[in-house]
């Protein structure tokens, strides 16, 4: 049997590693092209692993009926995810998220895309546009596409690429917390899929040490990137200080809300503020500081991380750090097969689309190659209806953003589906309370979307 040619996928990160293996399950050869080798790397990567994880090793929530990232890893599961494969063998405690030990999980995708006999991993960088003879090629390069690339791209749009800073939190090694004062729960107790209701580590503040908390960010020493003053955060991503910056009460309504949470040492007084740490690696050795992307400078970390109470020993495997993520207007330049439209034989997946955080870009990745090896196939295949997390997605990165406004990376949430009017009666005729429809509408759309995309994937 003579085997069709080759695919090529430029990128071997979530996007890129996800698409190599569903052209590869299709019967399709596929050649990753990966830049990271030995002496060359990034600013943001720390091994030549494919499917490293650069920032959180949080896939985020795991609950598939109320949280619209939770269908997705649903959906991804339906469709032979080798990212949610390794992410579901390889998880750590985390409540009611999935979350990842990441050498562990980046290990094990790099050793099932090179065990396939129909996948060829080549470490090159490919500078410029892909050679004219690769008539099907798939760019997953991600927010540290190389340089000479980037221009080739931007050349053949007459784009300008649009920026944002995306920033990374630190880890602490678990020995040095001070569990005198800090304790193990996951908010409201909540149980993740490993079934670990007590999987953060919490260390309270009152309201003075909050204040001073706050003081320190704000005076700290920031790095600074005088090339990059100009590009945007990304809500989803904001470093610590930029969000203290926002207001002094900012932090006590995001990553440090004391809600869900009960001090065992002294369970009848409320904690004004709470810090939370995950568990970043399976042995429970290191764990990272949960919303604390930054960028200050490191030496002055150090001193202001130490001043949360618990962490006054702190000992840092990793300091936070920052690095810009690069995407394209994709709206105007991908139809919905993920093409480029003044060159359809590149295929995008990944953040480079506009998509935010591991699960969508791997999400975007998948579905990037099976449209390539179906089209390598001779067979015609549309993307997801919308009303799926995986075609809400391709909806939104190539133009479900309102007509007129600028177009910005988005996490999957149920605001990208076509919305279902909240029920007022359970499926045994129960009345449901007034505050539980919001829920209950969740998990109807995520029922519709899972009914949806398993008919998708039967007639592909």
């Amino acid at each position: 049997m003579t085997l069709p040619s080759p695919i090529h996928v430029i990128g071997g990160g979530l996007a890129g590693s996800e698409a190599a293996w569903q052209i590869a399950r299709a019967g399709v050869p596929v050649v990753i092209h990966e830049m990271r080798r030995p002496g060359v790397t990034t600013d943001a990567h720390h091994t030549d692993s494919l499917a490293e994880l650069v920032c959180s090793n949080s896939f985020r929530s795991d609950d598939w009926e109320h949280n619209a990232v939770g269908l997705l890893h649903a959906e991804m599961r339906a469709l032979d995810s080798i990212i949610m494969a390794c992410g579901d063998a390889h998880q750590v405690p985390a409540g009611g998220a999935l979350a990842v030990d990441r050498e562990g999980f980046a290990q094990a995708v790099t050793d099932r895309l090179h065990a396939h006999p129909l996948v060829t991993v080549q470490r090159e960088e490919i500078a410029g546009l892909p050679p004219e003879d690769w008539d099907n090629v798939i760019v997953a390069t991600g927010p540290l596409t190389s340089p000479a690339l980037a221009d080739a791209i931007l050349s053949l749009t007459g784009e300008e690429s649009l920026s944002f800073f995306d920033a990374i939190a630190p880890i602490v090694h678990a020995d040095s917390i001070d569990f005198d004062i800090a304790w193990r729960q996951s908010r409201y107790d909540k149980e993740g899929p490993g079934g670990d209701a007590a999987a953060y580590v919490n260390c309270p503040m009152d309201k003075a040490q909050y204040e001073a908390f706050i003081d320190a960010l704000l005076s700290g020493p920031k790095a600074e990137f005088k090339e990059w003053e100009n590009v945007p955060y990304f809500d989803g991503c904001l470093p610590i200080e930029v969000m203290a910056e926002r207001g002094r009460e900012t932090l006590r309504h995001g990553p440090m809300k004391p809600v869900g949470l009960t001090n065992p040492r002294d369970p009848l007084v409320k904690a004004h503020a709470i810090v939370q740490l995950r568990q970043d690696n399976a042995l429970g050795t290191l764990f990272n500081m949960v919303g604390f992307q930054t960028k200050l400078k490191h030496g002055a970390q150090a001193e202001i991380f130490r001043m949360i109470p618990g962490l006054q020993n702190a000992q840092f495997a990793r300091l936070g750090g920052l690095h810009r993520n690069t995407y394209l207007n994709s709206p105007r330049l991908l139809d919905r097969q993920l093409r480029l439209r003044p060159m359809p034989r590149l295929r995008f997946a990944g953040q480079v689309t506009g998509v935010e955080g591991y699960v969508e870009s791997a999400a975007t990745g998948l579905l990037a190659g099976r449209l390539a090896a179906a089209e390598r196939l001779g067979r015609t295949l549309e993307a997801p209806a919308a009303q799926t997390a995986i075609g809400a997605l391709v909806e939104h990165i190539t133009g479900g953003h309102l007509a007129g406004s600028k177009f910005q990376p988005m996490n999957i949430n149920y605001g990208l589906l076509p919305p279902l009017e909240a029920p007022k009666v359970d499926e045994a005729g129960v009345k449901i309370p007034l505050k539980e429809r919001g829920r209950a509408k969740k998990r109807l759309m995520s029922l519709r979307a899972l009914r949806d995309l398993e008919a998708w994937r039967d007639a592909a």
